[in-house]
């Protein structure tokens, strides 16, 4: 009988500290006892973190990864707000356990042994700020949180959402270098936002279901640096000169689209958690050695003669694997790739300039 007390009271004080977010402390140990709760019987598959969890896209992006069957364990880090969005996700009858973990001191304990961070951490762009605006304020937030990844998870997969995604790349690829952890394989720059609008817009026009479209997006996440190929659209399609420029328009300037609807209440963050959702299943599949995983993704690249840019890759247990070429392009679309890479290749050095100085 004293044995059946003694369980049935440690199972009262593990349901405790799970309901009680006041057990999260500033550099302590998070919600004590939940680590063990489910020890026993967790669903098999990757571990997963995301920095800047708390967030706008933070926030519905935990409620996709919870969902994922590929995610056995999901690290929920933020400097605000964690224990509320990890109790609130963690109620959600999946295989994954959820753990959260609150403040710079927790940073390490979050990150240690994951197989995939994502990191949609800093602040979004509102009316009248520009992406330079942004970059002041982002660039120090994702140096901090590269330098966690450098110290307690560096060989785990990097899914960089932060803004601005043209330089913030190069920021964690020089915080990687510095600390001698760098993979190029492994720091992709999420650019599947412009790939899920284009599907979408594409669709419109040709009247078709946009699960049926596949649009390659090259170039950068910014402005004229976003460049839809058309011409080598899925199913193949051709476009007139004023289709073409419309579209061109709209996928570089849905951001500001969202921007200017949501009337200074935010930006794009519904959609980019689902693109970031989506472009994370890829990654998992890549990392359980699936064939034929391809994605459009920023990263260390030869494609140009940029240290960055974005095309197609194929994912794979260590990362973009492969990186394809871009492929024939029409006059519109070589014009639109100069333009491209003047912008490109600022902001870019913007980001080395950060760390180096």
């Amino acid at each position: 009988m004293e044995a059946h007390a003694a369980e049935v009271n440690h199972r009262i004080a593990r349901i405790s500290a799970h309901l009680h977010p006041s057990n999260f402390k500033e550099g302590g140990d998070v919600l004590l006892n939940k680590a063990n709760c489910r020890a026993k019987g967790g669903a098999p598959g990757f571990k997963v973190a995301i920095l800047g969890a708390a967030g706008g896209i933070g926030q519905p992006l935990a409620l996709l990864m919870k969902i994922n069957p590929l995610v056995s364990v999901l690290h929920l880090y933020d400097v605000v707000n964690t224990p509320g969005v990890t109790a609130d996700v963690s109620h959600m009858d999946t295989g994954a356990v959820v753990r959260g973990f609150l403040g710079q001191p927790q940073l390490d304990n979050a990150l240690t042994g994951m197989d995939l961070v994502i990191i949609p951490a800093g602040v979004p762009r509102k009316p009248g700020m520009t992406r330079d605006d942004l970059f002041k304020i982002n660039a120090g937030i994702v140096r901090t949180l590269c330098e966690g990844i450098a110290r307690a998870c560096p060989n785990a997969i990097v899914n960089l959402i932060s803004n601005p995604v043209n330089s913030t790349v190069a920021i964690a690829a020089e915080v990687f270098k510095k600390a001698g952890t760098y993979d190029p394989k492994r720091l992709l720059g999420v650019t599947t936002l412009d790939v899920v609008r284009a599907n979408t817009f594409v669709a419109e026009v040709l009247g078709v279901d946009p699960r049926e479209v596949d649009v390659p997006v090259v170039g950068g996440h910014a402005g004229v640096t976003i460049l839809p190929l058309l011409s080598q659209v899925k199913p193949p399609s051709s476009f007139t000169a004023e289709e073409a420029e419309y579209l061109t328009n709209r996928i570089q300037n849905g951001g500001t689209e969202v921007v200017e609807a949501k009337a200074g209440a935010g930006s794009a963050t519904l959609s980019m958690a689902y693109a970031a959702a989506k472009f994370a299943n890829s990654c998992l599949h890549g990392l359980k050695g699936e064939a034929g995983v391809v994605e459009c993704a920023f990263v260390d690249s030869q494609v140009t003669e940029l240290p960055f840019f974005a095309t197609k890759v194929r994912l794979g247990r260590s990362g973009a694997e492969e990186i394809h070429q871009l492929g024939p392009l029409n006059e519109y679309e070589r014009i639109g790739l100069e333009k491209a890479k003047s912008e490109l290749a600022e902001s870019i050095k913007k980001g080395v300039d950060f760390i180096k100085k």
